[in-house]
């Protein structure tokens, strides 16, 4: 008798269930006024997040033409990010909906580059941690994203199979991290990520988190 395979559902963070532009950027313009630098902007500082919180510092630091030593100053980004971790940071309008229905069908897990320690604290003051049978951070000993070895990770743990596990998020970084472990892609376009490629046949294009709920429970169960 054949096994029947278990639906896994990985979701990315910043940009795919929260919205966390503005503590980000908020928190990179402090770094900039302690270096003596002028501050970018939201969209700016948008526009570099997704592959970690060391390249996000590395960008950030060139584009206000600053140099000095990157590891000290993402140390202190990392202090600063900490005390306005959820200053405007919210959960997307739908998110809990979606996730509330969808543990009911699918194993739940979260695959992201920024940092464990924010990670938790984030799921945690914003009540969703229990959601996520497992949570991986870019910091962990698996490599970031687009490595898809955290991802594979998560398919092997929940019992699933790639063709039976979906990736969402919002930027190029995760639809190579999908398209490298042959999982499946929702997009969300709603978030501040950038997907400029042309998708695999079978991928989701979600514009409005409100829509998850609907557009991802109809992936997993026809």
């Amino acid at each position: 008798m054949p096994v029947t395979m278990r639906q896994l559902i990985a979701f990315d963070l910043d940009g795919t269930l929260i919205d966390s532009r503005l503590d980000l950027a908020h928190s990179a313009n402090i770094l900039l006024h302690h270096l003596g630098a002028r501050p970018l902007s939201v969209d700016h500082v948008g526009d570099m997040v997704g592959e970690g919180a060391r390249v996000l510092v590395s960008r950030v630091l060139t584009a206000a033409g600053v140099d000095t030593d990157l590891n000290a100053a993402l140390a202190r980004f990392l202090e600063i990010y900490d005390a306005h971790l959820v200053d405007h940071t919210g959960l997307y309008p739908g998110v809990v909906e979606a996730l509330s229905t969808l543990e009911g069908h699918a194993a739940l897990a979260l695959l992201t580059n920024k940092p464990l320690h924010h990670t938790e604290r984030l799921l945690d003051i914003l009540g969703v941690r229990h959601f996520f049978f497992e949570v991986i951070g870019g910091d962990g000993p698996w490599p970031r994203k687009p490595a898809p070895a955290g991802l594979e990770h998560l398919i092997s743990a929940a019992g699933a199979s790639p063709q039976t596990t979906i990736m969402v998020g919002d930027s190029m970084v995760d639809v190579e991290t999908a398209t490298r472990a042959s999982a499946r892609m929702c997009v969300a376009s709603y978030g501040f990520g950038r997907v400029d490629v042309d998708l695999p046949t079978g991928s989701l294009v979600v514009d409005d988190a409100r829509d998850l709920k609907a557009r991802l429970l109809e992936a997993i169960t026809t």
